[in-house]
């Protein structure tokens, strides 16, 4: 007889897909209703953002070492800690209960009794929680703020510890939302007045027109206002690159590696929908979708094209959008799976994969046209160093300032580039410059 799904059997069905294929699949939610759906996303990204320290204190509690216990023992054990450490609402006898019972329902009786014991400990324990301590102070940071080693290492000799720290801390904490009003559909007035009356609580920010921080996305999904194009999901500093590269009516502009399509809609808005938007992913699945996002938001000035972008022919245009793939060490707080996924050699893969794109880019732009590169990345590889890298071997740009575009908050490099750190913005962490071809 099935057992019926709850939001933790949910959770750890998915964690264990993630461990088992790096793959964070939450169609398994799709059992349950919206708050449950919700309440499995808060367990996922929660204890994917501790879970080092959450594997320290079940190895310092139990007698079987983690890193010989199957992902099916593991997840039960992270849920079941992060329950009775970190969810204030859950009492610790329903913690243990809950994970114990899962783990008898999974994986029988005798690692329930295992899980029992374990969650026993840590619950004699009180406060006087234990506290990491290596040698090594690489190891010592990643499992006190479950950050991976190799960033972690980064991090502090680029940043300094202190700065490091403060990262990580805020990578660690539920993320900032920003709702962006389309003003194709409707007048930023109107849409605040739309919150208002649903008593939805939000901050207006000063930085770009339209953009609101809200405390959660649930009611701007509730009231079908995505599905009707009133608004998109967009953090603020993802609005950047598009007010940067400045699209104007009547002009060809195209956007690569363009899926999901939400700097798209940003450019369609700012061009009132007139001109033409190319909208170029290789993913044919995701562009449906874009297009489906344009019908929604009025973006009738958007047309999508299967391709690489590596490699397509197009003809030139006024201005190019290269957002470009990338380790997505910036956006942590609401990708928290990231940290786990990528490694050095992942980010060796992203900056050659760029410099393809960016040289594949150069070629689609006319004279007296304009290039925006931007990423979602922290790392110096993957921001100025490949600029330098593209000016170096194209004499035919040259870096324009960013000054007018973006907050002055947020530019660097002499007025030459933006970047946004979580901890210092309070928004997602960006990179971008802006290039105009000269000959």
């Amino acid at each position: 007889m099935e057992t019926e799904a709850t939001s933790r059997s949910v959770s750890v069905e998915i964690l264990i897909e993630f461990d088992e294929n790096e793959t964070l699949d939450y169609s398994a939610a799709n059992r349950l209703d919206q708050r449950g759906r919700a309440e499995v996303r808060e367990y996922v990204q929660n204890i994917l953002r501790k879970r080092s320290y959450l594997d320290f204190l079940i190895n310092h509690f139990s007698n079987v070492g983690i890193d010989g216990m199957k992902p099916g023992l593991k997840n039960i054990l992270r849920l079941g800690v992060y329950d009775m450490l970190f969810m204030d609402s859950t009492p610790d006898y329903a913690a243990i209960n809950e994970a114990v019972n899962l783990a008898k329902l999974k994986l029988g009786s005798r690692t329930g009794d295992l899980v029992n014991a374990i969650m026993r400990n840590l619950q004699r324990s009180g406060d006087d929680l234990p506290k990491p301590d290596f040698d090594d102070r690489n190891k010592l940071v990643s499992v006190t703020f479950s950050h991976p080693e190799w960033m972690v290492e980064r991090w502090r000799k680029r940043l300094g510890e202190r700065e490091a720290f403060a990262l990580m801390q805020a990578n660690n904490k539920r993320p900032v939302y920003f709702v962006r009003a389309n003003t194709l559909r409707t007048k930023i007035e109107n849409f605040k007045l739309r919150m208002t009356k649903k008593e939805i609580s939000f901050t207006e920010s000063d930085w770009l027109p339209g953009y609101f921080e809200v405390e959660s996305v649930a009611p701007f999904i509730s009231n079908k206002w995505l599905e009707k194009g009133f608004c998109q999901i967009q953090d603020i500093a993802a609005g950047f690159a598009p007010y940067l590269l400045d699209p104007q009516p009547n002009e060809t502009i195209y956007d690569l590696c363009a899926a999901p399509g939400t700097k798209s809609m940003v450019m369609s808005d700012l061009m009132n929908a007139e001109g033409e938007i190319l909208a170029v992913d290789i993913s044919s699945e995701r562009l449906q979708q874009l297009a489906e996002s344009a019908v929604r938001c009025l973006a009738e000035n958007i047309k999508v094209r299967r391709g690489d972008a590596t490699d397509i022919e197009l003809n030139e245009a006024d201005a190019v959008l290269l957002d470009a793939p990338c380790t997505g060490t910036g956006v942590l707080s609401k990708r928290a799976d990231l940290r786990w996924k990528r490694d050095e050699e992942g980010l060796a893969y992203s900056v050659e994969l760029q410099e393809r794109l960016l040289k594949s880019a150069a070629g689609m732009v006319k004279k007296g046209g304009r290039l925006v590169y931007s990423t979602c990345s922290l790392e110096d590889e993957e921001n100025m160093d490949q600029i330098t890298n593209f000016l170096d071997n194209h004499d035919n740009f040259e870096l324009e300032s960013v000054e007018g575009y973006v907050p002055d908050e947020v530019i660097i490099e002499d007025g030459k580039a933006y970047q946004t750190y979580p901890h210092k913005h309070g928004c997602d962490g960006h990179f971008g410059v802006r290039l105009k071809r000269v000959k």
